[in-house]
């Protein structure tokens, strides 16, 4: 497996005749499964047209597939970004502890420093071409496309992931040298988390979610130093931060390997119990009803209370999901094969490649007529991804790209 910021989990040393045993198959899995829906939501943007994108169809006039797509984008950005923190959490302490400290900075600001570089200064500009291929009443560019207008088409896009992942990286890395060595993590010395300190959590991060979105509310750019360092869903921030922390007490505590089922299927219910209350209460304001009203924007943030409904639903769907996935896939995809190894092996590089790909096939399929976008959705995605997990395998094959993706 590559060694990425979701890296695989390895055996320490002392515990090498033990090495078949402790590696987590199912979490190459799991984070495979979260990149090709990192891709399906990108791809569900340019044909819900719900907000800016890179290049999007036009807009839809069709109520019902419109809040089909909104709906499904929404649903993923509650959680899927949140599980790749928290997984990224669960993979840093062993890596520090095999590298040490200056070991550890050196590779992350390779594996994460090269790729943020690559997209924000070359990547971007190429996708950026989807909005000059969009008719000007849509994308409202006016201006040809020339070299001035490079400055512009700079920034972060989705690789916004993976700055925040250096930032918590570094913090990491101040915590321990102030904290000292840690003692390895050792099989069955700690128990998971029961559902009463798992409910306190989600009604902790609901709170602090309200609050920081009466600052910052959901869809909300926010812009570090320049301008095109910028964080589309920074209101995710409490969401972010706490998984990853999560992610780094579940590996010294071993919660991976010894969350219950029973803990997964209560998180699965919560889900989805929060599904079917929350989000039409967050959303419409009553609930059972999937109307889209002008009172969307009350969900938003700014201390109303659907805000406060919205963002319930975000911690209990986040929560029970990751509680739900991580023991479906320990059960079901634990075990090593050649199709799971080689999508985890290419994940990354699709995370880091898929925007440019998915605008120009998007932009090749914009003469295909189908009865409506879901349809056309849904063929898109099954040329999408299996063209971006065989471009993001040729670049790898590149020599010396494989050490970075």
């Amino acid at each position: 497996m590559s060694a990425i910021p979701l890296q695989t989990a390895e055996a320490p040393p002392q515990q090498a005749t033990k090495a078949k045993a402790g590696r987590l198959y199912f979490a190459d899995h799991l984070r495979a499964a979260l990149g090709i829906l990192v891709v399906l939501h990108h791809v569900a943007i340019i044909y819900g047209a719900s907000t800016w994108f890179y290049y999007v169809e036009p807009p839809l006039e069709d109520l019902p597939t419109f809040t089909a797509f909104i709906v499904f984008v929404l649903f993923n950005q509650a959680w899927f970004m949140g599980a790749f923190f928290f997984l990224a959490g669960c993979f840093t302490p062993g890596s520090y502890d095999r590298r040490g400290s200056g070991s550890f900075v050196k590779e992350r600001l390779l594996r994460l420093g090269i790729p943020l570089l690559v997209f924000t200064f070359i990547l971007s500009p190429v996708a950026y071409l989807g909005r000059y291929l969009m008719p000007r009443a849509l994308s409202g560019v006016t201006e040809r496309l020339s070299w001035e207008a490079y400055p512009e088409l700079i920034g972060l896009g989705p690789l916004w992931f993976v700055a925040m992942l250096l930032v918590f990286s570094l913090g990491y890395v101040v915590w321990r040298r102030l904290r000292g060595a840690e003692p390895p993590a050792v099989p069955g010395k700690s128990s998971p988390p029961g559902l009463l300190p798992i409910a306190l959590f989600i009604l902790g991060l609901a709170l602090v979610s309200f609050l920081f979105r009466m600052l910052v509310p959901l869809g909300q750019q926010v812009s570090v130093f320049v301008y095109f360092l910028s964080f589309p869903t920074i209101a995710y921030l409490p969401q972010y931060l706490s998984f990853f922390i999560l992610g780094i007490i579940a590996a010294r505590r071993d919660w991976l390997r010894t969350l219950p089922v029973s803990t997964g299927v209560v998180g699965l219910v919560a889900a989805l119990l929060a599904a079917v209350v929350l989000f039409p209460l967050a959303f419409s304001g009553e609930l059972f009803s999937l109307q889209l009203t002008p009172a969307l924007d009350n969900a938003m943030g700014n201390g109303h209370w659907q805000s406060a409904a919205y963002v319930l639903l975000d911690s209990i769907f986040s929560v029970g999901l990751v509680l739900a996935l991580i023991p479906l896939f320990r059960s079901v995809f634990n075990a090593k094969s050649g199709l799971g190894s080689f999508l985890a092996q290419q994940s990354y590089a699709v995370y880091i490649l898929h925007i440019p790909i998915i605008v120009f096939v998007g932009y090749a399929l914009r003469d295909v007529e189908l009865p409506n976008n879901l349809i056309k959705f849904a063929l898109a995605s099954l040329i999408m991804v299996p063209v971006c997990f065989i471009v993001a395998y040729l670049v790898r094959k590149i020599p010396l790209v494989s050490r970075v993706l």
